[in-house]
């Protein structure tokens, strides 16, 4: 690759934090970003997790620390973002991508389970971000925050799949983002979110199990579902020198399903 390109796609000597960083979406970006050049601090619950995905890491090469933590505690973003500082100095990325779902019809949709979810989903990526501004990235006038959110943030699903709070968690990921690009772009904060589709993860496993990957692939002009390196490009972008006037914006990764009218 030519010069150019790599200090374009590069991240030698910058820092990235990624939440539910241990598996699935989150262990596909963070190892975009380790290959990429930045040393990586996961986050995740359940610590066995992140020692399974930091040894996938460091096999490739990346310097990687872990901390466990609930997004969902308010007090945790503040605790995450001063680890990954005492670990490395600087915080230059953030991922926000942690995530919960919880299925029930609108009309008998438990309100906890519209806290759990809200809490996972929308604050964890406010508190997080509000962390990771005020201890390194709005004093060194510099930083990208990543939101994961999802093609469900777009609007409504099919009937059968009964995710109220799911959805308006996603769309909020979505419209942070705006809101914090628009605030923080005096700081040379870019902000964006990245909308994938259906990928094979552990939260999707019950819907492709009841619906049949092949039948959901089907709605996909692509015609299959995320695979395991496509969600690297867009975080790339969005994370390097190649998206630095890319803000406020909504990356959709979903084999182009959301582009079909009626879909």
């Amino acid at each position: 690759m030519h010069d150019s390109l790599n200090r374009l796609f590069g991240l030698e000597g910058q820092v990235a934090l990624v939440t539910g960083g241990s598996r699935g979406l989150g262990l596909q970006i963070a190892t975009a970003l380790g290959d990429a050049g930045a040393k990586v601090m996961l986050s995740s619950r359940k610590t066995g997790d992140l020692e399974d995905a930091a040894a996938e890491l460091r096999g490739r090469g990346i310097d990687v620390r872990i901390v466990s933590a609930d997004v969902s505690d308010a007090s945790a973003a503040g605790d995450v973002v001063a680890a990954t500082l005492v670990a490395f100095g600087r915080l230059d990325v953030l991922v926000n991508n942690a995530g919960a779902t919880w299925g029930a019809p609108a009309e008998d949709y438990p309100v906890d389970a519209w806290d759990k979810v809200m809490n996972v989903n929308a604050r964890s990526l406010f508190t997080f971000s509000q962390a990771a501004g005020r201890a390194w990235m709005i004093p060194n006038r510099s930083g990208r925050i990543i939101n994961v959110a999802s093609v469900a943030g777009l609007g409504g699903n099919p009937p059968a799949m009964m995710t109220v709070a799911y959805n308006a968690s996603k769309a909020a990921a979505i419209n942070l983002a705006r809101a914090l690009a628009c605030e923080w772009g005096k700081y040379g904060i870019n902000v964006n979110a990245i909308a994938p589709g259906f990928f094979p993860t552990r939260m999707t496993k019950g819907l492709l199990a009841e619906w049949g990957a092949e039948n959901v692939s089907k709605h996909s002009p692509l015609g299959r579902l995320g695979g395991d390196d496509d969600l690297k490009g867009a975080a790339l972008l969005l994370a390097t020198a190649a998206g630095a006037h890319i803000t406020g914006q909504v990356i959709v990764v979903d084999g182009g399903a959301s582009a079909i009218v009626g879909s």
